[in-house]
């Protein structure tokens, strides 16, 4: 695996690499907040042992990329579509097999309706044609709202790195199915997230991200094949958020996740990759 800072869209990203440039490329785009750790090091090096050269990348804002002040994100949500797009030319690849998850899967679903080109199969994980507030679609879980009511996770001293581990592990929970969590784990990768983000309170920039045009009437434009991945108890995006993707993207097949809520818990892992591997040959 390589790791390099790319010139991209006009600001600095952080990139990595795994398996071969030569074998068939898959760009992983994580949701908000997320730096590209959270696209696990096990998980990239499975899906390149099958053959798949694996892209991942720092979000603005997150990792070693660029970073805006907090509370001031000087980008717009297309500016996230075209960061993607330049990935791919900073690594030489006309078309990828495109996986997001969650804020990544919008960026993922505009990627294809925008560059229709530049996609070869497009996977959505824990996403939504419009997101949590659209009124015709399933609301978020009543605990889940509560707690965004309560005011959500107490932030930490983000200078902190025993603070900021404590927040991170904390403000995954309410997200997460009824699968035992590996606690050892979530630190170790909350600590890791931490090390490669010297500007990490900058991650909250996202959740002020606007700008851009509603996608979802454009998604019946989507004419590669589309594999919608969910967890069957998501509290942010209910399941009825990938049937009606599914609804709306021609020929989409449906992978449901058991006992998984707004995430990719270790736990489905081995049937995640059997179905992308798939899905990506």
């Amino acid at each position: 695996m390589t790791e390099q800072i790319l010139r991209v869209n006009g600001v600095d990203l952080c990139a990595e690499t795994f398996g071969s440039p030569a074998d068939p490329a898959v760009l992983l785009i994580m949701g908000s907040t997320g730096s590209m750790d959270l696209w696990e090091d096990d998980f990239c090096d499975r899906l390149a042992a099958h053959g798949r050269f694996v892209i991942r990348y720092d979000h603005r804002d997150t990792g070693r990329s660029v970073a805006y002040p907090p509370g001031e994100p000087g980008y717009t949500f297309p500016d996230l579509v075209e960061d993607a797009v330049g990935v791919l030319d900073a690594h030489d690849v006309d078309r990828a097999h495109v996986v997001g998850l969650s804020m990544g899967g919008g960026i993922a679903q505009l990627l294809a309706v925008d560059h229709p080109d530049r996609v070869a199969t497009l996977t959505l994980i824990s996403t939504s044609p419009s997101g949590p507030n659209d009124p015709t679609l399933p609301p978020m879980h009543p605990s889940l709202s509560a707690h965004f009511a309560a005011g959500g996770t107490p932030e930490p001293d983000w200078t902190s790195r025993d603070s900021v581990i404590d927040y991170l592990v904390a403000a995954n929970r309410p997200f997460q199915g009824p699968r035992p969590v590996d606690e050892d784990a979530a630190r170790a990768l909350a600590g890791r997230v931490f090390d490669r983000s010297p500007h990490i309170a900058s991650s909250a920039n996202h959740f002020r991200v606007g700008g851009g045009e509603p996608w979802r009437a454009r998604l019946g434009g989507i004419g590669v094949p589309t594999l919608v991945v969910h967890g069957d108890v998501d509290p942010l995006l209910p399941p009825g958020h990938a049937e009606a993707l599914v609804a709306e993207i021609p020929g989409a097949r449906l992978l449901v996740l058991p006992e998984t809520g707004h995430e990719l818990p270790a736990g489905v892992r081995d049937l995640f990759i059997e179905h992308l591997v798939a899905h990506t040959g």
